[in-house]
């Protein structure tokens, strides 16, 4: 049985307990043994890392107290654990620990006029993650984000401007996966709050990189 660790906590305003209780039934179903903790020191546990084959991170902002912290999750990740993740929940964590950011291959640094309506548009549609899936909309936070060119990208958003006119026709990255080390790293930016994934196509996508990550 493939085992699965949820992490979660940080800033409320991502509703991370509410993102959790989306996604702990939905592993299980797939037969995964589910953790589910809402401290850090579970990074610092090497029994349990080990054991993984999924770490699913929701976790926004804050900054670890001890290197450990993320030093034993980088070295589980880049040994052959999966790492998968949304949002600021993975892409707005730790914000001094620059390693980190560079395992998810990018980092939040604005969301032009907050809640807006943007849309998502599949570009590779072959791959596991993205297959069958059209162009979707949402009314989210649309996030512009410093990206690793190293990302494979599956979808991306382009911004209009109307709030950052300087950003007018930026296509930026929204779903992509990458490597680190034997590690398997899948990202979405979607997924601002619990509700976002009443968008079908959102929350299939965090499903199927979820298993992606821990194949």
């Amino acid at each position: 049985m493939k085992k699965a660790l949820i992490v979660w906590g940080g800033w409320d305003g991502h509703e991370p307990k509410q993102c959790a209780d989306i996604f702990e039934p939905y592993l299980k179903s797939q037969g995964y043994e589910v953790i589910v903790s809402n401290t850090l020191a579970a990074y610092t546990d090497q029994e349990l890392m080990k054991s993984l084959n999924l770490i699913v991170p929701i976790w926004t902002m804050s900054s670890v107290t001890a290197d450990a912290e993320v030093k034993l999750l980088l070295e589980t990740v880049k040994n052959g654990v999966g790492l998968a993740g949304w949002h600021g929940g993975m892409a707005d964590s730790f914000r001094m620990n620059t390693e980190y950011q560079w395992m998810v291959g990018g980092q939040w640094v604005a969301h032009p006029g907050g809640l807006v309506e943007y849309e998502v548009n599949i570009i590779d549609h072959n791959d596991p993650i993205t297959k069958g899936l059209k162009d979707f909309k949402m009314k989210s936070e649309q996030y512009y984000m410093h990206v690793d060119p190293s990302n494979e990208v599956l979808a991306t958003t382009t911004f209009s401007g109307l709030d950052a006119p300087w950003t007018k026709g930026c296509v930026m990255p929204a779903v992509w996966k990458r490597m680190w080390g034997k590690g398997r790293i899948f990202y979405t930016s979607l997924g601002h709050v619990a509700a976002d994934f009443n968008v079908p196509e959102a929350l299939e996508i965090v499903k199927r990189g979820m298993l992606w990550a821990s194949l």
